[in-house]
């Protein structure tokens, strides 16, 4: 996760990471990136079902729930676990999170419990009733997914008139106070509607929006012929810089994030060593901080049967159940060699990522994304747009 209203416009200084000695439980959520002890954010896919058909699914969400899913018990004995664990935040997902009856009760036990609780969702559940149920319970954010705008929108989300209920969701959340922002898988059919999607920011007064580069996984795995360019990934992340810097030299504030290519980061800072290099140092240091991706260190993913896995996209390999044993236990269990390589795979990655001079702050960018295109969990990452002579070996 690459902060760029953050890193490029200034909004967080290395010191503001500093001041709260850069621990996950004492980091406000803004900062959490930056955090120094890596307690995982823990990503709860809770129901594989889902009201929506998307074409790029990580979770292959289907109509009907399966029958294998955590229970309520079962999941309040989960939280127990993260909260003691120091979990600093529960994101709850799907397939569709709110098809669940029980999951404002899941996501205020875990508030009860001390941990910051948001949700991943396509929005078009959220009523009136139960956007002011969400804000009772204490959650602090809601992350709503729009592809592009309606038509673009609905052909992703697989029904028609999806955009628009998710737009009603949004007001709901907003009429009663809850934070609330906008998640954008990026691909060729939609990097167009990124214009249109910062201008939806100020129209609407939206404060938030977390721009993703598309992972294979899932139903996404059949969509790697729609990714980007590394030409196009180039111009889009300008793109969503400039737009950025735009809105904060009016002084409008938005919290802009790119997820799932860390390469972004080394291309932030190359550019600002050209164009503001006393600001580059300080980004510098924060990105050497965030140390790039996190997968099996500082996020997880536990499903809705229970299984936990690197991040919610490496789906083909379990470390264990949350039934058998504890998440705390199967997270810092290091008998599992992909467990502990992924804690320290800086190690292993090949080519053109072990010769990188941006390792470092990138962490190797995403493995799963390498093993779905080579077969090799350590091979370069793919989607790494940097040429050989930004990475230092030309």
């Amino acid at each position: 996760m690459i902060g760029i209203s953050k890193l490029y416009c200034g909004t967080v200084e290395p010191s503001d990471a500093l001041r709260y000695g850069r621990l996950s439980a004492s980091l406000p959520s803004h900062l959490l990136q930056f955090s120094a002890d890596k307690r995982p954010v823990v990503v709860w896919n809770v129901t594989r079902r889902c009201n929506l058909k998307c074409v790029h699914c990580y979770a292959q969400a289907t109509k009907d729930a399966e029958s294998n899913e955590l229970s309520t018990r079962e999941g309040k004995k989960l939280i127990d676990d993260l909260a003691a664990f120091g979990v600093p935040v529960l994101l709850f997902s799907g397939g569709e999170p709110l098809v669940r009856k029980d999951l404002p009760d899941l996501a205020e036990y875990a508030v009860q419990k001390g941990m910051r609780a948001v949700i991943s969702t396509n929005g078009t559940l959220i009523t009136s009733q139960m956007a002011r149920k969400l804000k009772d319970i204490g959650l602090s954010y809601v992350g709503i997914s729009l592809d592009g705008m309606t038509s673009i929108n609905d052909t992703f989300r697989g029904v028609k008139g999806a955009f628009n209920a998710a737009m009603k969701g949004i007001e709901n959340c907003q009429a009663v106070g809850i934070k609330v922002g906008l998640r954008f898988t990026i691909n060729k059919a939609n990097a167009n509607e990124i214009e249109k999607i910062f201008d939806l920011l100020e129209e609407k007064e939206i404060p938030r929006v977390c721009f993703y580069h598309l992972v294979y996984a899932g139903r996404g795995s059949k969509l790697v012929e729609e990714d980007l360019s590394h030409e196009d990934s180039r111009k889009v992340v300008d793109l969503i810089i400039d737009r950025t810097k735009d809105l904060h030299d009016r002084g409008i504030s938005k919290e802009v994030l790119t997820v799932d290519n860390h390469a972004d980061g080394p291309y932030l800072y190359l550019r600002l060593l050209k164009e503001n290099p006393q600001r580059a140092k300080d980004v510098l240091e924060l990105l050497q901080m965030n140390e790039g991706n996190s997968s099996g260190r500082g996020i997880g993913c536990i499903s809705w049967d229970g299984e936990v896995y690197a991040d919610q996209f490496w789906r083909h390999f379990s470390f264990g159940n949350v039934r058998l044993r504890p998440f705390s236990e199967i997270w810092t269990d290091t008998s599992n060699e992909l467990m502990k390589k992924l804690k320290e795979k800086k190690k292993h990655v090949k080519g053109r990522c072990a010769a990188c001079r941006w390792l470092d702050i990138c962490g190797g960018n995403f493995r799963v994304r390498a093993e779905a295109v080579s077969g090799d969990v350590w091979a370069p990452d793919p989607a790494c747009y940097l040429t050989d002579h930004e990475i230092g070996i030309a």
